[in-house]
């Protein structure tokens, strides 16, 4: 264990001398308090809030990031070019204790950094509210949807109904040899089911069109200032005037209306909203709509007389409180340290066999395809059969082990829409992404160092 802190502190101090490390440091000491003064979004108090946020912890994973990669990439073999490695493995330390020493002195430095810009961030976010000329409408909002946590239920659709649907309507066209010339079979079903899949979403003008909410639990049920959210966005079969939707919400505990009761014991309330398509709206609605159960129901009535298009509603989803912004800023924090510690055993892992400009090469692909894992997999997906099974034969396997940075993964995305990161999935990440994923990647390396020749002895 000596040996280990050893090699670990003789790490820190050489990743502390190094230019780049310097470079970055400097880089966010200055640029994050400009950032929170030149911020501006769209105008609003929520807006600033959210823009500083996504640019600031966007910044610091971006240049932790590539950081992590220099460092362990630079550690070892620099000791192996310039023989400094020699004075160590005369000595009784095992190689993969100077493999695990390594990791340690950039894991300790990345803790280290990520804290004390973490912090910078955190404390200017809380101030900025007081620095900015805002009115109590703006404020309320930035309190309800920013410096919160909210757990969120989407509405879900029976995807073994869709497909069953898809593919008699498949076959219906191949009976009626109506089936596209220049398309495969696979693509076809996948266009069908697409089909499918918009016309459960789509609400006919003069129509309503309903969702259905179990579980719907707060933090503090007994707060009477308690709100739940409804988020949503929207798209039209045909052209709108100004692109912009009228539609009349209902929210509450429908089933009374199913009922026929007389007096509702819930209440039920209606918010009239304009949106604009393509584009994600939220509004709120008093918290004592829900009933003792967790039901709620959400229900959208497409106006006639100001809508003479289908409307199509994708991702509705109804949000309420669990949570607080200073427990989901510290598990945003963790997410981030989550990809620089498997960036660091990758780093330190390839430079047990490779040099240093291949070893930081791999390392570069691996995070830019991390981050563009969504992207990857939607490009492969739209791809022929031949070469989908390709893919999933070679690349997918390779492509698992890097972990996924976008998407769900990216936690700027929480903290900018009040969204609570779970603690199931953040425990999840961590197990598959460190305890697995860097671990067999850590192990290789180590397994490759000790039976790798450092030098050789000339009598």
């Amino acid at each position: 264990m000596h040996s280990l802190w050893a090699i670990a502190r003789n790490t820190l101090s050489q990743a502390i001398r190094m230019k780049a490390a310097v470079v970055v440091v400097v880089l966010l000491v200055v640029l994050l308090p400009l950032m929170s003064v030149t911020m501006e979004g769209d105008g609003t108090l929520l807006g600033k809030l959210q823009t500083f946020v996504s640019y600031g912890l966007g910044l610091v994973s971006l240049l932790l990031c590539v950081l992590t990669i220099a460092i362990s990439t630079f550690t070892l073999s620099n000791d192996l070019k310039r023989k400094h490695l020699y004075l160590v493995v005369t000595k009784p330390v095992r190689r993969h204790q100077i493999v695990a020493g390594k990791l340690l002195g950039i894991l300790l430095l990345n803790i280290a950094l990520l804290s004390v810009f973490g912090a910078i961030i955190y404390g200017l976010t809380l101030t900025m509210p007081g620095m900015i000329d805002a009115d109590p409408a703006q404020r309320e909002r930035a309190q309800a949807e920013f410096f919160t946590a909210r757990s969120g239920l989407k509405v879900t659709y029976d995807e073994a109904e869709l497909i069953k649907r898809a593919e008699q309507r498949f076959t219906d066209l191949r009976a009626a040899d109506q089936l596209p010339r220049d398309m495969e079979q696979a693509q076809v079903l996948r266009e069908l089911l697409a089909q499918e899949r918009m016309v459960v979403k789509s609400c006919p003008s003069g129509r309503t069109k309903r969702w259905d909410f179990d579980g719907v639990r707060f933090k503090n049920p007994d707060d009477p200032d308690a709100t739940i959210f409804v988020r949503y966005k929207l798209e039209t079969a045909g052209v709108q005037p100004n692109d912009q939707v009228y539609g009349v919400w209902k929210i509450g505990d429908l089933r009374q209306l199913d009922a026929g009761v007389g007096q509702v014991k819930t209440p039920i309330y209606d918010a009239l909203q304009d949106a604009t398509v393509r584009t994600f709206h939220e509004f709120s609605v008093p918290a004592d709509a829900v009933a003792e159960d967790g039901f709620l129901g959400v229900a959208f009535f497409n106006n006639p007389s100001l809508n003479n298009t289908t409307v199509i509603l994708d991702d509705v989803e109804v949000l309420f409180h669990s949570g607080t912004f200073s427990t989901n800023y510290l598990r945003a924090l963790v997410m981030i340290y989550i990809r620089l510690t498997f960036l660091a055993a990758l780093g330190v892992s390839l430079t047990t066999w490779l040099s240093f400009p291949v070893a930081i090469l791999v390392c570069l692909v691996a995070f830019f395809a991390g981050t563009a894992s969504g992207f990857i997999a939607e490009s492969i997906d739209g791809l022929g059969t031949t070469i989908g099974l390709v893919y999933h034969l070679t690349l997918r396997p390779l492509l698992w082990m890097i972990p996924q940075f976008d998407g769900d993964h990216n936690p700027t995305t929480y903290i900018i829409n009040g969204r609570l990161i779970e603690w199931p999935f953040l425990s999840l990440a961590i197990l598959v992404t460190i305890f697995v994923k860097a671990a067999v990647v850590l192990l290789l390396g180590m397994w490759i160092f000790r039976r790798r020749e450092i030098a050789k002895a000339v009598v």
